[in-house]
């Protein structure tokens, strides 16, 4: 479907409503239990699941759009155009009280993002974007992202358990750590993917390393850094598509050397 950029913005004022009005059930939740065990030790809470359904309903009579959700799936993410959602990015965050919680839709046309909207109630934060930028925060377009320094920027990382096996083992994580520390003693983990992303963007983080592959944890702030001025790849360096198993997004420079680490730690499958 074709849209150009004022029909993007008309989306994204449209989602800017609807995520006003979510942010109220998703501030009076919080540390809401576990309700649904999901694979390994993750869980959602019935915030998750009472959000997934408001905002998808809301957005689906506002837009026409279909909604693919986290909790409850959707229309397939390659078609013409999807909203995806996740009601709660951090969940663990949100369940033990920590403010780095977020919401996150991104509108992906043939699969590709190409505006992002990032809820952090608990910070007052709210940043959106359409793929020909700017960033705004709470309404303001904020300057691109310029060329930057590892050695002088904070960088958000995955967090981990060293003993895991499989796709991206825990021992090749704890190499990336390790080769980040060599040159930027400022890593962090915040534990919410969408959270990194956003703050890149917004050049908090100089850069951060996604070792997952949900697109709904993704989708919005790869539109948010790209229109920032920021790059997100795969951790091989190609272009990140809804289909890449990682995500590296960082300002120019930062990407660069991040990149040259990536290379030197060498393939996951050596780990």
């Amino acid at each position: 479907m074709a849209l150009d950029t004022a029909d993007l913005s008309a989306l994204v004022a449209e989602a800017t409503t609807i995520l006003d009005v979510a942010a109220k059930p998703f501030v009076a939740g919080h540390r809401a239990a576990s309700a649904v065990r999901k694979a390994g030790n993750d869980f959602a809470t019935e915030v998750d699941l009472a959000l997934e359904r408001q905002i998808t309903e809301a957005l689906q009579s506002a837009t026409g759009i279909g909604v693919h959700g986290e909790e409850f799936g959707g229309p397939p993410i390659d078609s013409d155009l999807v909203w995806v959602l996740d009601p709660i990015d951090g969940t663990f965050n949100y369940a033990a009280g920590s403010p780095l919680a977020a919401i996150l839709l991104g509108l992906l046309r043939d699969g590709e993002p190409v505006a992002g909207l990032t809820w952090l109630p608990f910070l007052g934060q709210r940043y959106s974007a359409v793929v020909d930028g700017p960033l705004t925060r709470n309404g303001v377009a904020m300057p691109v992202l310029e060329n930057s320094a590892l050695a002088d920027s904070l960088v958000g990382l995955g967090t981990f358990n060293v003993e895991w096996r499989g796709r991206l083992p825990g021992r090749y994580r704890l190499a990336v750590l390790e080769g980040l520390s060599r040159v930027t003693s400022r890593t962090r983990m915040y534990g919410a993917t969408g959270i990194d992303l956003a703050h890149v963007s917004d050049g908090v983080l100089g850069g951060a390393v996604s070792f997952g592959d949900h697109i709904w944890d993704h989708a919005a702030g790869v539109a948010l850094v790209r229109a920032a001025g920021g790059i997100v790849t795969d951790l091989a360096g190609q272009p990140w598509t809804a289909q890449s198993h990682a995500a590296l997004a960082a300002a120019p420079g930062v990407h660069a050397e991040i990149l040259e680490i990536l290379a030197a730690v060498g393939a996951p499958e050596d780990y």
